[in-house]
């Protein structure tokens, strides 16, 4: 087993050139621009996440900037990105900074893992790339290269697997410069050991690699669990007038949590045709939304689609005609001027729908 670690390791440090993936946060020591870009990237491909990273970096230049930012502004700069919590737990862990570390990013990885939306690969790889602290990460592409060379069927989402896998990506850490390491099997992953067409014929690691040799590269890595995908089916109201509309702000302990959207009401089925209108005003009276007057539905959109991880979301936009007084601005909501709506944070499924009626 001895020889099989050196020899990955040897082709590993073998095939990576820093110079083959340029990317802005790579071979520098800035720590607080290391944790932007680790958070940014996760659930995140890296085509997607350069220009956010970007666009952080010059308006907070500094952990402070960050922390002093108002939260809806961090949340604006974050629209499109997804995973919303990943953006409040950045400001919240840039507050924790300020007051707790003295602006001073922590140097040890206990301290980088108690940040608020730190994990254990998240933490690895600032103390590495960061201090060169000998810690090994394991994300994704770690989990797809180790379990394809080393030829490891147990499940990567398994307490098992997991505890496997770490342990063998802290043997082949290259203690000496773990940061080189790091981000050599990082990138390998990412670029060679693809999840989809590997490029195995031209690999250094081929010759003892065991997926190849059984022919399991298209089954390695296994997982346990298969994602169940929770469909739930919203209804905005856009109450509007020739120069207001009413938002109100989502509650923290959802999806989207802080973000804004068009008042709101989730049913357990997608209605539509005939029975909309009548299942829709039979809901506003439950939710008490009346004031004396009724509604009047002037349209209603097609049906917009987000998938989130573990969520489906289907959405309808119902455009209404009633006197202003007509919904009680409560639970969060306020009333805003329309031309000022590109200044609030919304959801994807919201922003498309804005962007195809060109508001």
């Amino acid at each position: 087993m001895k020889a099989k670690n050196a020899f990955f390791q040897e082709k590993l440090l073998e095939w990576y050139h820093p110079s083959d993936r340029p990317l802005p946060w790579k071979a520098i020591k800035n720590p607080y621009y290391i944790w932007l870009s680790e958070i940014i990237l996760q659930q995140t491909r890296v085509e997607q996440g350069l220009p956010y990273y970007e666009r952080f970096v010059a308006k907070y230049p500094t952990v402070v900037d960050l922390a002093n930012a108002p939260q809806d502004e961090v949340y604006k700069l974050w629209e499109g990105l997804g995973y919303y919590s990943r953006a409040r737990n950045l400001h919240a862990a840039a507050k924790m900074i300020v007051n707790d570390h003295q602006a001073v990013f922590p140097t040890t990885y206990k301290d980088i893992r108690a940040l608020k939306g730190v994990g254990e690969y998240t933490a690895a790889a600032i103390a590495s790339f960061a201090y060169d602290l000998p810690y090994a990460v394991v994300d994704g592409n770690v989990y797809r290269v180790l379990s394809r060379f080393f030829g490891i069927e147990t499940a990567i989402d398994s307490t098992t697997g997991k505890k496997e896998f770490r342990q063998l990506a802290d043997q082949l850490l290259d203690k000496n410069n773990p940061a080189q390491y790091n981000q050599a099997i990082m990138d390998f992953g990412a670029t060679h050991c693809k999840p989809k067409k590997p490029l195995c014929e031209t690999c250094l690691h081929q010759s003892e690699c065991t997926a190849w040799k059984k022919q399991l590269v298209n089954v390695l890595p296994l997982k346990a669990k298969k994602i169940k995908k929770r469909k739930r089916y919203f209804y905005y109201f856009i109450m509007e007038d020739a120069d207001t509309v009413l938002l109100q702000k989502r509650g923290s302990k959802d999806i989207w949590g802080d973000l804004y959207e068009f008042p709101m009401i989730e049913l357990n089925a997608l209605v539509e045709g005939l029975f909309l209108e009548e299942r829709l005003r039979a809901a506003l009276q439950e939710q008490k939304w009346f004031e004396d007057s009724d509604v009047v539905f002037e349209n209603v959109s097609s049906v917009y689609k987000q998938t989130l991880s573990h969520q489906q979301i289907h959405a309808l936009f119902i455009k209404t005609a009633q006197p202003k007084d007509f919904f009680r601005e409560k639970n969060n909501s306020i009333r805003i001027e329309r031309k000022k709506i590109k200044n609030f944070a919304f959801p994807r499924i919201i922003t498309n729908y804005l962007e195809k009626k060109g508001i």
